[in-house]
């Protein structure tokens, strides 16, 4: 009771110690998760201009793409474009509120009016759009289906915002021309050409050992053009990737496995408690089922042609006399035994014409009401129509066949392979003579067949075979393991190179460079997003080794650069920026060469000829035997007739020019047609140049890849 007394006469102090200590929890939960702005960072995909992207707006985004674009879409490559469409959504809608874009409701209804005109939904009998049938229309979708309901408002929305955009760009488009000035010069430049008189000194004349290229050049030159080595942050990586493969003892045991169905066998059954034998592949009766029973790949019923088999054994199987078999042999990642079920002489393909009639209860029925008894007796009395006057088949067809596909086409089903169809329309078919005509039963109706066409007969045969896929065993997939396991950890010992440690084991070592935060794709394993996530973790450095499982196999990576946003280095720069210094050193040195009196003297000195070029224009600045040279062309245009000039560095070496004529376009009474021209040319840019301007001009935080 003592006790109880004595905390209660410090309950204030105690209340204040339990507030301090929860606070201290919360503040370190705060601390350790990135400050008070973590929930934010946890709830927003990016930021644009001040507006955040909610992940759960994002995320729905991309899962309504990934339905739309397929399996075959790769989450980044979805992801990738929702966020252009986001990006553009936020940008363009600043401009609209900016400028007082917006679209009314009238505006949208009428939209739609036009988009909306010829769905027969939407028409009324004298086939003119009825607003009354779309705000029914919508009103049941709102009272039946608020997902679908949900839809129509997003369409409703996306026609709003596409108004939108084409308010603006038309606004753009309003203060986009050309002058007549500058229809002048876009006729100049495509039509005053001048001949021309040049020697070359190729670039090429003077070896890369003759020149050379420091580092510290190499820095100075992207100090001065640091506007064109920006980079975003990346990370260059090195792996050794091990596939899942079958060892020998797995394409050992395929092989036994293939060979003991040519072999017949005693098993026992456990229903009857005693052995039974099991028959050979050779003297087996149901191949169908054998096959299924002993196969990775199910048995096909259907007749082959030479030209349908191929691999390096297909005329030993082709060739087989029936009930033969060959085998085993290894083929596409198998091993494979087959037998000859069937060879016969049938033509390789046949056209056909039906009509299909259709019974109440079949799936091809539709409003049918007609018995079986009652189709049997229409289907045999067409045929007998048929038989006295063929040229009726495509009315009739048209009128009582079930097949929606075909009737509009007289019944034509057009040329088709033996076993493309139902099995017996195909029997009938293949095993009748062209011109003749019948009726047979199949699950879609009974079938007025006219056969209209037949191939030549050649030899087809019906295969069986015993397939084994050659793959990985339980062990081998262990022994692996443990291969991947020990490579890891002798790459992970500092004392060990990463390089070094896979040239011991004979392991194939590939590089990534410049991987950038969003991408996916690793050379030679695929889309491995994984990877380049943990690469651009924050507490990942250069150095760090990671083992991965992937489709197929591991990959044990290494970051070997660690690469932050902004100017690249020297050594990053080094491969594009040496060609133009040493190109520059070659021009100088070029230049010195390039002396003489004359063309003729300069290409007697340096052992060159002179050439000739003519009707060359600033529109398709090319020299004969040159190739593509503005910077000289454009020289030789500010020349008079005559002149001849400085050297001047080109694209492929030093050029001294010396214009020989100019071909001046005739004067035009009004130059409109080309500032239209360019002036059209302009404006079909606007959209995309228009973008790219604003998303340029934007403060984008991206954070995509926190969350993909």
């Amino acid at each position: 009771m003592a006790v109880l007394n004595k905390i209660r006469q410090r309950s204030v102090f105690l209340i204040v110690i339990i507030a301090l200590a929860l606070f201290s929890f919360v503040l370190a939960d705060v601390i350790r998760n990135g400050g008070l702005s973590s929930q934010k960072s946890q709830n927003v995909v990016a930021t644009v201009n001040g507006e955040d992207i909610s992940r759960e707006d994002f995320a729905r985004q991309v899962d309504a793409y990934q339905q739309n674009m397929g399996p075959n879409a790769t989450t980044s490559q979805v992801v990738n474009q929702v966020w252009d469409l986001k990006l553009r959504e936020v940008v363009l809608q600043e401009e609209f509120e900016k400028l007082g874009i917006n679209v009314g409701e009238a505006q949208v209804r009428q939209l739609l009016r036009l988009q909306l005109a010829q769905n027969p939904n939407f028409v009324n009998d004298v086939g003119m759009f009825d607003e009354n049938k779309l705000q029914e229309y919508v009103a049941n979708l709102k009272a039946t289906s608020p997902q679908a309901y949900e839809q129509w408002v997003a369409y409703e929305n996306s026609i709003a915002e596409n108004a939108k955009e084409n308010i603006y760009y038309n606004m753009v488009r309003a203060g986009i021309g050309a002058t007549l000035l500058e229809g002048e010069q876009a006729y100049r430049m495509e039509n005053d050409n001048i001949d021309l008189k040049f020697v070359q000194l190729p670039y090429s004349s003077i070896a890369d050992t003759e020149v050379s290229v420091s580092k510290d050049e190499i820095k100075d030159y992207v100090k001065k053009h640091s506007e064109r080595f920006q980079v975003e942050k990346s990370r260059d990586i090195q792996f050794v990737y091990f596939p899942e493969e079958a060892s020998s003892e797995d394409d050992s045991e395929a092989k036994a496995v293939v060979t003991g169905v040519l072999n017949s066998r005693v098993e026992f059954n456990s229903a009857s408690n005693s052995n039974d034998t099991l028959p050979s592949f050779t003297e087996a009766t149901d191949v169908e089922t054998f096959v299924n029973q002993n196969s990775d790949i199910q048995y096909q019923d259907r007749i082959l042609f030479k030209s349908d088999l191929k691999g390096s054994f297909a005329d030993q199987v082709f060739n087989l006399n029936e009930g033969e078999t060959y085998g085993p042999y290894k083929e596409g990642g198998y091993w494979k035994v087959t037998k000859m079920v069937e060879a016969v002489q049938i033509a390789d393909s046949a056209q056909a014409s039906h009509i299909m009639i259709s019974w109440e209860g079949l799936p091809t029925a539709a409003e049918t009401l007609r018995t079986k008894e009652e189709a049997k007796i229409l289907a045999d009395s067409i045929a007998g129509v048929l038989r006295k006057d063929k040229a009726s088949f495509e009315a009739l067809a048209a009128q009582y066949s079930a097949d929606a596909a075909s009737k509009d086409k007289g019944g034509d089903l057009g040329f088709f392979r033996p076993g493309s169809m139902i099995k017996n329309f195909n029997d009938y078919v293949f095993n009748n003579n062209k011109g003749d005509l019948g009726v047979v039963e199949s699950e879609f109706g009974y079938h007025v067949i006219s056969i209209e066409d037949k191939t030549a007969e050649e030899r087809g045969v019906k295969l069986a075979t015993i397939a084994r896929e050659i793959e990985p065993s339980e062990k081998s997939l262990n022994n692996l393991y443990t291969e991947v396991t020990k490579f890891e950890i002798a790459a992970k010992d500092k004392d060990k190179d990463f390089t070094e440690v896979a040239k011991t084991n004979n392991y194939e070592v590939k590089t990534v460079r410049g991987m950038k935060v969003l991408e996916e794709n690793i050379p030679g394993v695929g889309a491995q997003r994984r990877i380049v996530q943990w690469s651009f973790e924050e507490d990942v450095k250069a150095g760090d080794i990671k083992r991965f499982e992937v489709q197929g196999g591991y990959v044990v990576a290494q970051v070997t650069a660690v690469k932050k946003k902004g100017v690249m280095s020297a050594e990053e720069a080094s491969a594009t920026v040496s060609p133009i210094l040493m190109k520059e050193k070659k021009a100088d040195l070029l230049k010195e060469k390039a002396n003489g009196a004359s063309l003729a003297e300069i290409a007697k000195n340096n052992n060159v000829s002179v050439q000739t070029a003519s009707a060359i224009n600033l529109n398709n600045p090319t020299l004969a035997g040159a190739g593509n040279e503005p910077e000289v062309v454009g020289a030789a245009f500010s020349l008079e007739p005559g002149a001849v000039s400085k050297p001047i560095s080109g694209d492929k070496g030093v050029y001294v020019v010396e214009m020989t004529a100019m071909n001046a376009a005739p004067e035009m009474d009004s130059y409109k047609s080309f500032a239209m021209r360019e002036a059209s040319q302009r404006r079909q840019a606007v959209v995309s140049r228009v973008f790219q301007a604003l998303k340029e001009n934007a403060e984008i935080e991206d954070n995509r890849a926190r969350f993909y």
